[in-house]
């Protein structure tokens, strides 16, 4: 279908829907309407629909939504009806907890390898996948098809380390270092800063204190 350009705020929902909608599925609800999903995502309905019309609608008046349709369909607006080979650099106890988590497997996320600067750490496996160091690095990409990367690594080798993976097509960098990372256009970079997560919660804790 054609699509107009699609703001952050409306893409950032999207992973929403989809994660409530396969709650729903599992629960063994076949329909919704937009007021029902409404109370659930705690946005509104007219919200929801805005943001479904974005991408054709989904939805009859009067008959709400498939839930199955509307989560395949959802799914494929966020390219989880393929496959992404990704990496993680950086094995410490962020890397690791990353890669412990099974459920990327099943959104289509598919961790080939992690690496690593400690020897100590070479040769281990976490759920049967290899760690490796660095200097292997380059070898990897070229021999494999590597769409994303996650960083969990210090800030000081987080610019050195995304140089190389865009060097060698790696398109998607998921930064969890320390820094926010300038790279070409066409690279996708999600920056996640777990300190200003903490700084938005302890406004937030404050602001309900003075009410």
């Amino acid at each position: 279908m054609e699509q107009r350009k699609i703001s952050r705020a409306v893409i950032s929902r999207l992973p929403r829907y989809y994660r409530y909608l396969g709650d729903l599925l599992e629960a063994g609800v076949e329909r919704i309407s937009s007021s029902d999903l409404s109370k659930k995502m705690h946005v509104t309905a007219s919200q929801i629909r805005q943001d479904l019309n974005n991408f054709g609608g989904f939805g009859q008046q009067g008959y709400g939504y498939n839930v199955k349709y509307l989560y395949t369909e959802i799914g494929k607006i966020l390219g989880l009806d393929r496959s992404h080979n990704f990496i993680i650099i950086g094995a410490g106890n962020l890397g690791q907890a990353l890669a412990n988590y099974a459920s990327f497997e099943r959104s289509g996320f598919i961790l080939k390898s992690l690496f690593d600067v400690n020897p100590r750490l070479e040769g281990v496996t976490i759920r049967g996948i290899p760690v490796r160091m660095v200097d292997e690095l380059k070898d990897f990409l070229k021999n494999n098809d590597i769409e994303i990367a996650a960083l969990t690594l210090p800030k000081s080798k987080a610019i050195e380390v995304a140089d190389i993976l865009v060097d060698n097509g790696v398109k998607g960098i998921w930064n969890f270092a320390h820094t926010d990372l300038s790279l070409p256009k066409d690279v996708v970079v999600e920056n996640v800063h777990l300190s200003d997560t903490l700084m938005k919660l302890s406004y937030n804790l404050c602001q309900q204190d003075k009410e």
